[in-house]
């Protein structure tokens, strides 16, 4: 018999439509992130969990569920907050929202790139604070993307390659690491593959876009800041603790990086104070993936990739 489907966090109103079509009792834990104990006590006998990246779903979560749970299907492409090992060992599927969010999310990381370069958020905040000015020659100056400016991208997988075609229609130069950093789509957009020492080195803008492991995992630090360019500028739409956030201050502070766009957070959602204050900064709530469209259909993808399994078949978006 079909135990009950919890999902951890409620969704759009075209998915939740969708999920009550699934086989047994559905659970929905409301709209903020469950406590710990509520989600622990919820999933007690699922056959399956729509869990969110906020949500820890680690051995004593599959343990309380019990035998009969099948999938755990996470509302993400990154699944970091997922024990894949314990999973494994205990024969429950994850599943994944790959492909889906890749356009959201790199229309987001050139925003933050345009916000950051040419200042934005920085203009907007100093003409709301009622300053008297006057346009200038020399005023407000910021990088140009279209004046041969080198992105470096980080991690040129889906959502790295849809950042490079946006940021070759700027007319950037791109260095890349990653796995189709050789391909012939980038090489169609002239991207070149680089070491990831190299694209450091070279890029006036670095974006992250690789996948939060034990190896990614504050990659971003003192040593490796200080290999940027001087002026250059840092972008981050992938994971926060790929950044260490006091390093990252640090160099802002000195000069030596020039401003900084972040979607995610180190400790999210807690913000870095020293960072919070900078006016070089553009800080954002981890909105990469909220075009309204494309939340339906992570939404969508995940409800599948559970009546799939739940129905004998394989999840359409497994990851392992």
């Amino acid at each position: 018999m079909t135990g009950r489907i919890v999902i951890t966090r409620s969704l759009t109103a075209a998915v939740m439509e969708e999920a009550q079509r699934l086989p047994g009792e559905l659970v929905v834990l409301g709209e903020a992130p469950p406590e710990r104990s509520a989600l622990l006590d919820a999933v007690a006998n699922a056959s399956a969990i729509l869990s969110q990246l906020t949500e820890r779903i680690d051995d004593e979560v599959l343990a309380a569920a019990g035998q009969g749970l099948r999938i755990v299907a996470n509302g993400a492409a990154g699944v970091d907050n997922v024990d894949l090992e314990a999973a494994a060992r205990r024969g429950v599927v994850v599943s994944n929202t790959p492909g889906v969010l890749d356009d959201a999310t790199a229309d987001l990381a050139l925003a933050l790139i345009l916000a950051t370069t040419r200042r934005v958020v920085e203009a907007d905040r100093f003409i709301r604070g009622g300053s008297s000015w006057i346009w200038g020659p020399q005023e407000w100056i910021g990088l140009q993307l279209s004046a041969g400016a080198t992105l470096g991208i980080v991690g040129l997988g889906r959502i790295g390659m849809a950042v490079a075609r946006r940021a070759h229609a700027f007319g950037a130069g791109i260095v890349a690491t990653g796995s189709r950093a050789t391909g012939a789509e980038a090489a169609a957009l002239g991207v070149e593959a680089v070491t990831l020492d190299e694209l450091f080195a070279r890029a006036d803008i670095v974006t992250l876009h690789c996948p939060l492991t034990a190896e990614t995992e504050g990659m971003v630090d003192t040593s490796r800041l200080a290999s940027m360019r001087r002026g250059s500028y840092l972008i981050n739409t992938g994971r926060g603790p790929l950044v260490d956030e006091e390093a990252l201050a640090d160099a802002l502070d000195s000069g030596h990086v020039a401003g900084a766009g972040l979607d995610v957070h180190e400790h999210e959602p807690r913000v870095n104070e020293r960072l919070r204050g900078s006016d070089r900064v553009v800080l954002l709530p981890h909105i990469g993936s909220a075009g309204a469209a494309t939340r339906d259909a992570m939404g969508r993808l995940a409800v599948r990739n559970i009546a799939e399994v739940l129905a004998g078949r394989d999840p359409v978006t497994p990851v392992r």
